[in-house]
């Protein structure tokens, strides 16, 4: 199978220095297991899962310590053996306090995994199960639960599975690496989607500053026919799911609707592989896979972490903090979080940890908008941002609804491109919030 050599992609977007070269020769190193462990319930989009365990539980590695509570929920397992010695109200790396079982590791690593399932024989409907029993939730960002995105919908049918291995963010090569070193996982966890599905064409879209990544998936792919590789231009936000099913396909996801709604299935490599480790390998979701990098960490690498582990762990592990640096973000550049303490845990959905110096953050006063329009640019949504944030400011939030605030993805274009330094997503983002709050609070009274 030949990949195409037409770099398609869509209108607006920026493009970030990359800074990739940092880890992008780096092989995945496994973190040593932390003597503690702090496993946040709030892990996946949707309603939080029921706590089975107390305080004083032994547990083994793989032991179902929350339950799915509902369809658009997901199950979470031990990601250590050991006890547990508490459950309390912890902050997460979003900043939130939530429930979190914390658990003290032990020298026995005794694994409780679920049972191993025939690559070849296993069906659609034990596919679809053994993804919600392993908790595995989407890990591009989302954490929506997978098991309901690869569910057939009768009215909704699906032609084409697309794997998102753009890896758009600067810094971030967790993905890169994944196809380098577990090719044939990703190839198989592809499979099984198509398989769970019923969809005969499967296609991985990959921005052209992968070179080596392409390579090595089509000497694998060759002799698939179902599946292709697609190049697209290297920009972000590339991996937004939007704008690599447009730059693929054509079809455009209308606003407020889903990639089920025009035929589409996607999913991240970091999902399809971890699809393919719980039908064939029997392991849940009880690690993450991550880059540390950044000009301010001494060595910077790309780890398989236990869930729970602090940050604080992986930043030892990784040589340290450097004395000029300034900030440390859980994600990417343009859509991470700022910490403001190292005791937080990774999650599931953990893809990077950034530890930024002066010279990597834009230190720039902000003055009055220019008007020049450039954030409507560069909006891949082709929403107003500096309207947007003006009505947030002015807590015009009717407004902000009517000119598609909920819509805003929160990529950051717009504040990246802004001469005039405003934080037009932060500002967006909490108008989206204050809006939604007032459309939940319209509904509450109409029933």
């Amino acid at each position: 199978m030949n990949i195409s050599k037409t770099l398609k992609s869509f209108k607006g977007g920026v493009h970030p220095k990359e800074f990739k070269f940092l880890t992008e020769e780096k092989s995945f190193e496994i973190l040593p297991t932390p003597k503690e462990i702090f496993i946040p319930i709030n892990q996946n989009l949707g309603k939080p899962p029921k706590i089975l365990v107390k305080k004083g539980d032994e547990v083994k590695c793989g032991d179902l310590i929350a339950e799915a509570d509902g369809f658009i929920s997901s199950p979470i397992h031990s990601s250590v053996s050991g006890k547990v010695i508490k459950i309390s109200k912890e902050i997460n790396v979003n900043g939130f306090p939530v429930q979190t079982i914390i658990i003290q590791s032990n020298e026995n690593e005794e694994n409780n995994f679920l049972p191993k399932l025939n690559l070849e024989n296993v069906t659609a409907e034990e596919i679809i199960n053994r993804v919600k029993e392993a908790g595995i939730v989407g890990l591009g960002g989302a954490s929506f639960p997978t098991h309901v995105k690869i569910t057939p919908q009768k009215d909704k049918p699906i032609d084409l599975v697309l794997i998102n291995a753009c890896e758009c963010e600067p810094y971030l090569t967790r993905d890169y690496r994944l196809i380098l070193e577990k090719t044939n996982e990703l190839i198989n966890g592809l499979k099984l989607i198509m398989k769970a599905l019923n969809v005969r064409k499967g296609i991985i879209g990959i921005e052209d500053n992968k070179p080596l990544a392409i390579e090595k998936l089509n000497n694998v792919i060759k002799n698939f026919e179902e599946i292709e590789v697609k190049v697209v231009k290297t920009k972000y936000p590339q991996g937004a799911e939007k704008m690599l099913i447009k730059a693929i396909t054509g079809r455009e996801v209308p606003p407020k609707k889903l990639p089920f709604d025009v035929g589409v299935a996607i999913q991240n490599v970091a999902t399809a592989i971890s699809i393919y480790e719980a039908v064939v390998e029997g392991i849940p979701m009880i690690t993450s896979t991550l880059t540390v990098s950044g000009l301010g960490i001494n060595e910077p690498k790309n780890l398989i972490v236990k869930n729970g582990t602090p940050l604080k762990n992986i930043i030892e592990f990784c040589g340290g903090i450097r004395e000029d640096s300034v900030k440390i973000v859980v994600g990417g550049p343009m859509m991470g979080v700022s910490q403001f303490d190292l005791n937080v845990p990774v999650m599931k959905a953990t893809s990077g940890i950034l530890v930024l110096t002066k010279d990597e953050v834009n230190s720039f006063n902000e003055t009055n908008c220019l008007r020049c329009g450039m954030c409507v640019d560069v909006c891949p949504l082709n929403l107003i941002p500096t309207r947007l944030a003006r009505f947030s400011q002015l807590e015009r939030y009717e407004d902000a609804n009517l000119f598609g605030i909920t819509n805003c993805m929160e990529c950051g274009t717009c504040a990246f491109t802004c001469p005039a330094n405003i934080q037009l997503v932060q500002w967006i983002k909490l108008g989206k919030q204050k809006v939604i709050q007032m459309l939940n609070q319209k509904s509450a009274q109409l029933n």
